[in-house]
């Protein structure tokens, strides 16, 4: 689209259309709505609701607190929930055995969210990290994170979940020629609905750490994911990574980090036109929230602001923390 010919001052005056709220409103080329925020939830397996101490306003929630809360989304207008586990200890091994446990918890979590509020989506994630007791998203072998060994295990998961009633299956894994296989499954099994939110392009960031602490998985992590995640210097492999999860199945993409890469989303979007998510990660979502709490930044300013990037971006959509809490802003 070519740029019509412009005026100048003082026929011009851009300020215009700023002077007045109105005015501001109306012109606005980005719009932020709660239907544009997926809610990214911790569940763990006791009762009540248990403070995350880095991340500020986060808790673990119940199984049955995680229900209440589908009920909260609904009526707020959020359209879809992510979510993640809190293992005890005492359940991880080097297989993540539990991740396809059909009576564990993530399946228990979906099933009471679905009867709390089908009109609710839930999407899960698929990895191993919080499940196995080295902290890494696949099996390992001398040291060696093992790529198909991994999948095999990956598609399990999957298959649980869409069985307990997820909607989206979201494998954050980064193992080669996942959604393919995933897809495979679930179509075998009679899962043709159950949509692919692929991790598509999930760097390996500095900027996962509060939520290592949320999901327990902090202390029992060996090594880093430099190995199966993505360099932060890259970005034709993004593309290249995106593509392919694009040919194997995948309904949707998804970038992580989200700010610290929105120059990916941009590129992701015009590359595509496919349905692009960005995660607003737990480093994100902290340093956010100690600026705000030391004063240094208007809280529900900086909230709203940082979401509204995401969609100037191209982001179809946020998976955030903030999103119950941004939907409340967005409403008043």
């Amino acid at each position: 689209m070519s740029t019509p010919p412009l005026s100048s001052y003082p026929a011009l005056r851009m300020r215009r259309l700023r002077q007045a709220d109105w005015i501001r409103r109306l012109v606005r080329e980005t719009t932020l709505q709660p239907s544009d925020l997926i809610w990214s939830m911790v569940v763990h397996e006791g009762e009540g609701r248990i403070p995350v101490g880095a991340m500020p306003g986060v808790e673990r929630l119940s199984v049955a607190e995680a229900a209440r809360a589908a009920r909260e989304a609904r009526a707020l207008g959020v359209p879809a929930i992510a979510v993640f586990p809190y293992i005890d200890g005492e359940k991880k091994d080097a297989r993540g055995s539990e991740a396809t446990n059909p009576e564990g918890l993530v399946c228990r979590a979906v099933k009471a969210m679905k009867d709390a509020a089908p009109e609710v989506g839930i999407m899960c994630d698929v990895a191993l990290d919080p499940f196995t007791d080295h902290g890494h998203d696949g099996l390992i072998e001398a040291g060696r994170i093992l790529n198909d060994a991994s999948v095999e295990r990956l598609v399990e998961q999957s298959l649980v979940q869409a069985e307990a009633g997820c909607d989206i299956i979201a494998p954050s894994d980064m193992m080669d020629g996942r959604v393919a296989a995933i897809r495979s499954a679930l179509e075998a099994a009679g899962f043709q609905d159950v949509m692919i939110m692929a991790y598509a392009a999930k760097y390996a960031s500095a900027f996962y750490g509060p939520y290592r602490e949320a999901i327990g998985s902090a202390k029992a992590l060996q090594g880093d994911k430099k190995t199966y995640q993505m360099d932060l210097g890259n970005t034709h492999e993004a593309l290249r990574e995106v593509a392919l999860d694009i040919a194997e199945g995948a309904d949707m993409v998804m970038v992580k980090p989200g700010m610290p890469y929105l120059d990916i989303v941009r590129r992701v979007v015009e590359a595509f036109a496919m349905p692009t998510f960005a995660f607003q990660v737990s480093g994100e979502y902290a340093m956010l929230m100690a600026a705000a709490r030391n004063g240094w930044l208007e809280e529900e300013r900086a909230i709203l602001e940082s979401l509204s990037a995401f969609k100037r971006a191209g982001c179809a959509g946020v998976i955030t923390y903030f999103a119950p809490r941004a939907a409340r802003l967005l409403g008043a």
